[in-house]
């Protein structure tokens, strides 16, 4: 089970003997601390209705989502008919999504009040099977909404373009592992990164 960090004390001391990420702490500074947030089920459904969606969509349609339904639970979306739901503004494919995903809640499939005691492993099994859901959308979901520390998205492009630009010729991998248990931050200190250099697409930190 990955316990959310009360902290950062160790994972700076741990990170720190990496000398490329050494350089990234010291121009970046200590980053926030990544707190479980209230309700998993929710923050899902918010990341499968943002996917391929600007951030500035995701949020209306988002917001037009919880107007809707007042609460954004299981139960509500199932009482949603597909034709209201596509009507907010997602797509036929996210409709299915997010009731795919409320109908393994509500049936048990996923134990969303549960999740905190799942490991990496376990919320992989259980999350990866859900329409919508691929390997990058859970593992944000386990960064963010879960705030466990050691998952890295070899998915996600702009990680993949760090990972180049202050480990080239090196093995990522063998990189990335050498992290652990602490890979979450890492991989947010080189998102900060990416973040400050022109050209770049924002990415979560």
């Amino acid at each position: 089970m990955s316990l959310p960090l009360p902290d950062h004390r160790a994972a700076l001391a741990h990170l720190g003997r990496d000398p490329a990420l050494a350089a990234l702490i010291e121009q970046y500074g200590d980053l926030p601390v990544l707190a479980p947030v209230a309700d998993p089920f929710a923050r899902l459904i918010r990341s499968v209705v943002g996917q391929q969606l600007s951030v500035k969509a995701a949020r209306s349609i988002y917001a037009r989502l919880e107007e809707r339904l007042g609460v954004v639970d299981a139960a509500g979306l199932l009482a949603t008919s597909p034709d209201d739901l596509r009507a907010l503004g997602l797509s036929w494919a996210k409709v299915a999504s997010v009731q795919d995903i409320a109908r393994a809640a509500a049936e048990g499939q996923v134990d969303f009040a549960g999740l905190a005691g799942h490991t990496d492993e376990q919320l992989l099994a259980e999350l990866l099977p859900l329409r919508g859901v691929g390997r990058w959308t859970a593992e944000m979901f386990m960064m963010f909404a879960l705030a466990h520390p050691d998952v890295f998205s070899f998915g996600d492009l702009a990680l993949r373009k760090g990972l180049q630009r202050h480990y080239p010729g090196q093995d990522h991998a063998a990189v990335v592992q050498g992290w652990s248990p602490y890979r979450t931050l890492a991989a947010r200190y080189l998102w900060a990164d990416q973040n400050a250099n022109p050209g770049i697409a924002a990415a979560p930190v």
